[in-house]
Formats: structure tokens, C-alpha cells, sequence
């Protein structure tokens, strides 16, 4: 039996395990994927054990993207470029550190949004961990200009210095002209996420305030439409949450650790189940 993990600090929240075990099982895969709560300073500990020969790999999700970075033996080039890692691959005890987070990012916006990004000026709200695959994601894809408003701009002008090389980016203070006329508006922070200690009905917009137009993607996904998401359907604007990032990014990790296609219709039923 081979083992896969996800290691997160909370890990409650997730429903990763029940959609690769349904897949796993599908295939006939003898496999079991289980979510670790791994403090910070276990950290260094529970990696070294992914080394093991009956282990395939893991996901790595909040707080641990960036500093997995230094216990990888090897990173891939999108690992590398993002500079964060979400996916950990075993191969005979040497560990991969790969990303796949922005393909799976812009396969949910095409596949399940019918968005293009081509030319588009985007507007993302956020500059932490999740912000980074979403901003090379945003930028390879061909947008014209990325908009990026975070509540400390330190740390949005930080990332804007390390993908400028990419495209246009710019830190916005004042969000009011931005969405009018943003084509995308992105929240990659965690605020109306449904979780212990917060409140599900806050927005990261000022209170009241939705784009004029364009399409709202909330990489949230407990719950299945945060207070973003309700404003944006009340405006009449298309939406997606952040569960089609989720099943095709886990997707892409499925199929680097065991060489197979996972049945991606399935995996999102029981991802939909356990939200449930």
C-alpha cells in the first residue's frame, strides 16, 4: 500500500483525501492519501519522512509552500519560476518539489470559467503564497496589465519586482477605478473562508463594492459561494469559487506520482460530498 500526504497547518478544512482516494480507488490504485496538521516546526521532520519507499509524495498547502522550498533534493522549472512548492514527488527517496497550482489555476478559469485571459487587465487581490502561482499563472497566459492590491504594499511591490521580467504589473492603493475596469478580479487571500475564527460573510472588497464588469474568481471554496461571490451573482456577473483549481491541480500531482490519469468527473463528485 502506498501512501501520499498533505501537509497543512490547519488540515481540517480540506477534502483532498476523500478526492484522491476515490480516485486511487477507481483505478484499482493501491494507495491511501491522508491529511497531517504539520506545525511549522515539525515541518523539517515530516518531509524527511516522504523519503520512505512505500511513500509516493504530497501536497503541500498553507503555511508551507515557500518553506518546503529548501528541503527539496531537486525543483522542477514551474517550481522554480513560482517559487513555491505544492507538490512533492518521491522518486527513489530523492524529492521533487513541483507547482502544480498555476496550470491548475488557468485550466479551472478555461475549461469550467470559458475565460480567456489573452489582453486582459486583471486585478488581483492578495500578495501571499496562493497570490504567486496565480500571478505567473495570470502573466504566461498573455494578460495585458496585472493589478495587485494587498493590504500591506510592501509585500504586493515585493512580488511585482520578482515577475516583472514576465509582463505588465502595477500596485493599486485605491481599488475604486480598478474595478471598473478590471476584465478579472481574483481573491487569493483566505478572507470568507469557512473555517474556526472567522466569518464566512466577510468580503475582501470594501463593503458594497463589486467590479462594473468582467468575470469574479475566488480561489476559496468552504464555503461553496462566499460573500464575493453572492455580490458578484447579484450583480449579474459570472463567477467561479476555487474548487476547479483545487480537483485540477490535485489532478496534475495525481498523475506525476503514479503515471496515470485520475477520472477528474469523479473527483469532483466526492470533493462536492465531502463539502456536503
Amino acid at each position: 500500500m502506498k501512501r501520499v500526504f498533505l501537509l497543512a497547518h490547519p488540515a481540517k478544512h480540506s477534502v483532498s483525501a476523500p478526492m484522491h482516494n476515490a480516485a486511487f480507488k477507481a483505478l484499482g490504485i493501491k494507495a491511501f492519501y491522508e491529511a497531517l496538521d504539520v506545525p511549522p516546526e515539525r515541518l523539517a521532520e515530516v518531509v524527511e519522512r516522504l523519503r520512505a519507499e512505500d511513500v509516493y509524495g504530497s501536497n503541500v498547502t498553507v503555511p508551507h509552500k515557500l518553506a518546503v522550498l529548501p528541503l527539496m533534493d531537486e525543483l522542477t522549472d514551474a517550481a522554480k519560476s513560482i517559487g513555491a512548492v505544492n507538490t512533492i514527488i518521491n522518486r527513489e527517496g530523492r524529492l521533487l518539489g513541483h507547482n502544480t497550482d498555476a496550470s491548475g489555476y488557468v485550466r479551472a478559469l478555461k475549461e469550467d470559467g470559458k475565460f480567456d485571459f489573452e489582453g486582459k487587465q486583471v486585478l488581483l487581490l492578495g500578495a501571499g503564497g496562493a497570490a504567486r502561482a496565480i500571478v505567473y499563472a495570470v502573466l504566461q497566459e498573455g494578460c495585458h496589465t496585472l493589478y495587485i492590491y494587498n493590504r500591506s504594499q510592501d509585500k504586493a511591490l515585493a512580488l511585482i519586482k520578482e515577475f516583472a521580467h514576465l509582463g505588465r504589473l502595477e500596485a493599486v492603493t485605491k481599488l475604486s477605478q480598478t474595478l471598473k475596469s478590471c476584465d478579472l478580479l481574483i481573491n487569493s487571500t483566505s478572507v470568507g473562508m469557512e473555517y474556526k475564527g472567522s466569518d464566512p460573510d466577510e468580503t475582501p472588497l470594501p463593503e458594497g463594492r463589486v467590479p462594473s464588469q468582467g468575470f469574479v474568481s475566488d480561489i476559496v471554496y468552504r464555503p461553496e459561494k462566499t460573500r464575493l461571490l453572492k455580490d458578484a451573482e447579484a450583480a449579474g456577473l459570472p463567477y467561479q469559487n476555487g474548487l476547479p483549481m483545487l480537483i485540477y491541480q490535485g489532478a496534475e500531482s495525481f498523475e506525476q506520482w503514479t503515471g496515470q490519469k485520475p477520472p477528474i468527473d469523479l473527483m469532483f463528485e466526492a470533493a462536492k460530498a465531502a463539502l456536503r
